[in-house]
């Protein structure tokens, strides 16, 4: 199988070793210093600022967005939320849920949001932001600065959802004034999922302390006190914790996160020009390194995925719900190389000669 999907994607040869191994039992002094590790990369990766944190939780990305939602924020909250896709539309839902005030942005088809559609939003009282930065639906990669920029001169505070994004497209939490940051294990980390990573500067820390969650899980009081010596409260996926240590000191001994990202970068450009002869259409007008979202212009978005994955064992990543039929996605992220796209290529053409696409 030849796996170019957003997740889960294709791991190392590093990261799947350690993945045949037996699991360790986890409350030592070995473990705990593998997640202290995990902390340090974490941290660094996104450029966190001083006395920020790190807590690992076992579930998918969608764990931590609710954690985030319930941890953050409250009924006398007023936040602002990008509704511009499937992702996006999460956090409404989230914040429907646990009964946080919110007002939708909702972007046009294919585009991010622009400083006039959030200026319109300018001293109204809103006191948080949530965004999923890739809306990977869509493949739509949101204007960090521009947000970052309407959040700092409102004194919003600023939660993103960079599950998609991290490792292939430039975050930096320091200088963008972000408090928070979600991320997953299966998305460019590379690794299995059931785990997602919430990243806190002192400002959300704080916050966390100060807000009665109800919840045992999910109160990432806990989680924050257990990380003090290398642990979590409740027992984690092992296993992916510890393959998640092995890719971020790979990461970190490749050069560190800008050459990462800059593989994405290549691998991404290098399929779009191939692409291009094809009959598809791109999809966002502000893409991401990590996902090109394509337009079938004569047949079924979803028949594409369908062939490519049982006569071609190749897999690209199918839409849901009414896009099922109009999107297809190709990912550029995991243990991916130019010389795989060249194999998705190939299979392309031999499609278009038979007529397929």
């Amino acid at each position: 199988m030849l796996n170019f999907t957003v997740g889960p994607v294709q791991s190392s040869d590093n990261v799947l070793a350690l993945g045949s191994e037996q699991v360790p039992y986890f409350r030592t002094p070995e473990f705990s210093q593998t997640m202290f590790e995990n902390e340090r990369y974490m941290l660094e990766f996104a450029n966190a600022e001083e006395n920020s944190r790190a807590v690992f939780i076992t579930g998918s990305g969608t764990a931590s967005m609710e954690a985030a939602v319930m941890n953050f924020f409250t009924d006398k909250d007023k936040v602002l939320i990008i509704d511009g896709g499937s992702f996006g539309h999460r956090f409404v839902e989230l914040c429907q849920i646990h009964k946080i005030p919110f007002t939708r942005i909702i972007p046009s088809f294919g585009y991010g949001v622009t400083e006039e559609q959030l200026a319109f939003f300018d001293n109204k009282g809103y006191t948080g932001f949530l965004v999923n930065l890739d809306e990977t639906s869509l493949g739509v990669l949101y204007d960090i600065n521009i947000i970052s920029e309407f959040c700092r001169k409102n004194n919003i505070f600023l939660v993103v959802d960079s599950i998609s994004s991290f490792l292939c497209d430039p975050f930096d939490m320091k200088k963008n004034k972000i408090q928070v940051m979600i991320t997953g294990s299966q998305k460019a980390l590379a690794c299995p999922p059931g785990v997602s990573i919430i990243i806190m500067n002192p400002e959300a820390v704080k916050r966390v302390m100060q807000n009665k969650v109800r919840s045992m899980y999910f109160d990432l009081k806990t989680a924050l006190k257990d990380g003090e010596r290398g642990q979590t409260p409740f027992t984690p996926a092992v296993s992916i914790l510890r393959q998640i240590n092995v890719r971020l000191k790979d990461i970190a001994a490749s050069g560190g996160v800008d050459v990462e990202i800059q593989k994405r970068k290549e691998i991404a450009t290098d399929f779009r020009c191939k692409i291009k002869p094809f009959p598809f259409e791109f999809v966002s007008h502000s893409m991401s390194n990590a996902v090109t979202p394509l337009h079938p212009k004569s047949v079924f978005a979803y028949d594409i995925f369908t062939v490519l994955k049982n006569e071609y064992n190749i897999w690209v990543c199918p839409n849901g719900g009414k896009l099922k039929n109009e999107i297809f996605r190709v990912g550029h992220i995991g243990a991916l190389s130019t010389d795989d796209n060249d194999i998705l290529i190939n299979a392309f053409k031999d499609l278009l000669q038979r007529k397929l696409i």
